[in-house]
């Protein structure tokens, strides 16, 4: 039955690949302009010869089926063509700078489990009193507020006023990165034993971390809450509890994985887009990451690099949903005979 289960999730994933490959191909070469012009100056997008090279070196005077089969070719080796930008192979270019966006959604994440889950059953627990009211409008807020706003609200509090973080970059200037191992300084400067870097690169990326986190904390609470509130009502809570079992684990045993189920959907949800869509928090922080990369790679209409960060952006939503589905499974086995 588990076996079946995960089959099942795995095919799924598998014709979505292929169809989110396709339709992102289709919906980039129907962009206005042209690439072969867009990294020609203009003496030489005026030159018809100049142009035509351009086009043959990237395939695009071939037509539109051609350059889609030509593609996908070579996405199954695993070339994701060259960058007209920063001519460098794509999948090299996603591997410099994809860490430094999972380092920050990551933290993100951390932070966000931490405060919006923790909140969020301290809220059902005190249901419709002050504390619970107090919850719900930062609740609120957090979802409503604009991240940009409070990227630069944080950078002008804590950076320009009081100086208390760094306001861009991975590390202080004139820091050598640690030795690689995942990318992540943080870790890396950990695995090496160098405490003062670890420190550095702490101290830069907890500042855009609680920024980005700031959304998701409040879904979790939001989520966590009414969770948690539909679960506090079931008979087996009640029994639970004249049974005599301490609070705490009638609400950490029961209450909470009966809740776990809705709060882990938006968990997944919720990292995949903090990893695919942290354009606005790396542009105002100096965060070099995939976020900074697709802005500058759609600045320049560099078609090669758009098309890999959005099947980067794919294959990280649906690796996410599968975790999501398994977790599904162990949580509530009724799941898997679905």
């Amino acid at each position: 039955m588990l076996f079946r289960f995960i089959l099942s999730r795995l095919g799924s994933a598998a014709i979505l690949s292929v169809g989110i490959i396709f339709v992102s191909f289709i919906l980039t070469a129907l962009l206005p302009g042209d690439a072969a012009t867009s990294r020609l100056g203009e003496r030489a997008a005026a030159d018809p010869e100049i142009v035509a090279a351009m086009r043959t070196r990237y395939g695009l005077d071939q037509p539109l089926y051609m350059q889609f089969f030509i593609y996908l070719g070579n996405l199954f080796r695993g070339d994701l063509g060259t960058s007209i930008r920063t001519q460098n192979p794509v999948l090299s270019d996603l591997a410099q700078f994809g860490p430094a966006s999972a380092e920050l959604a990551i933290a993100a994440t951390l932070i966000a489990i931490v405060m919006g889950v923790g909140f969020g059953i301290i809220a059902s627990l005190r249901a419709n009193g002050i504390v619970d009211q107090v919850l719900r409008v930062v609740s609120l807020g957090g979802v409503s507020i604009p991240i940009f706003w409070l990227a630069l609200i944080a950078v002008y509090l804590f950076s320009t006023v009081n100086r208390i973080f760094p306001s861009s970059g991975r590390l202080n200037p004139g820091e050598t990165p640690p030795p690689q191992i995942t990318g992540m300084y943080t870790f890396d400067a950990l695995a090496a034993g160098n405490w003062p870097l670890f420190v550095s690169a702490f101290s830069h990326l907890i500042l855009p971390a609680l920024v980005l986190s700031a959304p998701m904390i409040g879904l979790l609470l939001r989520f966590t809450r009414s969770s948690m509130l539909e679960v506090l009502g079931n008979e087996y809570v009640r029994a639970a509890e004249a049974k005599g079992l301490p609070r705490h684990t009638v609400v950490l045993r029961h209450v909470l994985r009966g809740a776990l189920v809705p709060v882990i959907t938006v968990l997944g949800t919720a990292f995949a887009s903090l990893l695919a869509g942290t354009v606005l928090v790396e542009q105002i922080f100096g965060w070099p990451g995939i976020g900074a990369y697709a802005f500058r790679s759609a600045s320049n209409l560099d078609l090669p690099a758009i098309v890999g960060v959005t099947l980067f952006v794919a294959l990280v939503y649906i690796t996410v949903n599968l975790i999501v589905d398994f977790l599904y499974g162990v949580i509530d086995p009724r799941i898997r005979r679905a």
